[in-house]
């Protein structure tokens, strides 16, 4: 019952009217060049989340970034899963100078079956700070959008990959879907219950490996640009040429990060992307 009422919930967000995502003004995304991890600046209105953190070795990238950006607060850090390319930036983030508001990280975590702390809870416990939980069917606010969490709608048994949050940010007339690191099973679960919306930018699940992103799923998000957060480098398989050949057969603009110095940053008004290589 409690399944159903999430979905119900997620799908009556989705069908929300579209002026609800702020047309008139800015959505921005900066997924920046961490290597084969994730570190994202999500802004809109006067809303400002950093999703991911990378690795603690790659930090200095982020900080920059932010310093760049001139950000010194944000309403939140969204931990998307507790795999160390995502969390082990985020010791470094809380002993910085950047005051944030909230730390979210997602309701399951695998590792807890083996007695294994969640780095997350643990970091933050160090500096004396809370964790809040992010679960499918939350909203969290964007400028005059939203971001909605769209899954998981269960807890994975496999691998830490399929407990990621997948949130879609929507704001300035259009919509980005950020895949974290879900792999084909999260990917079938969200898709047989209907969650998988249609969207102008995807940020590529997984970094582009070969265990995620089916033709199924990127027909569902018909998306008109995808970035992907990667290091052929660290693992030279990825991103995996199936995946590049049916972005291509889709006429989808390809971004990745490591084809740039410091990230690639898109922006969206009323609904048209524009692409920066950084």
């Amino acid at each position: 019952m409690r399944l159903i009422l999430l979905l119900v919930f997620i799908l009556s967000s989705l069908l929300a009217p579209a002026a609800a995502a702020g047309a008139g003004e800015e959505m921005s995304l900066y997924v920046l060049n961490v290597g084969k991890a994730d570190s994202m600046i999500l802004r809109s209105g006067e809303n400002i989340y950093l999703i991911d953190t990378g690795r603690g070795r790659t930090m200095d990238v982020t900080e920059s970034a932010l310093k760049e950006e001139g950000i010194t607060h944000l309403d939140a850090v969204i931990i998307t899963h507790m795999d160390s390319d995502h969390v082990g930036g985020l010791k470094k983030l809380l002993k910085s100078d950047v005051t944030l508001d909230h730390i979210y990280v997602p309701a399951y975590y695998l590792q807890e079956e083996k007695d294994k702390e969640n780095p997350a809870i643990k970091a933050a416990e160090k500096q004396g700070r809370e964790t809040e939980i992010l679960e499918a069917g939350q909203t969290l606010p964007l400028g005059e959008g939203k971001i909605t969490v769209l899954g998981p709608i269960s807890p994975a048994t496999d691998k830490e990959d399929n407990n990621s949050l997948v949130l879609l940010a929507e704001a300035a007339g259009g919509s980005i879907l950020l895949g974290g690191d879900m792999e084909f099973p999260e990917e079938a679960a969200l898709l047989r219950a209907g969650v998988i919306p249609r969207a102008d930018v995807l940020k590529v699940p997984n970094h582009g490996d070969g265990d995620a992103t089916s033709e199924e799923f990127l027909r569902a998000v018909q998306p008109k640009i995808a970035v992907i957060s990667t290091s052929t480098e660290e693992k030279e398989t990825t991103p995996d040429p199936r995946i590049m050949e049916l972005l291509e057969q889709m006429n989808v603009e390809t971004y990745q990060t490591q084809d740039s110095r410091t990230g690639v940053l898109v922006t969206l008004r009323d609904g048209e992307a524009a692409v920066e290589l950084r």
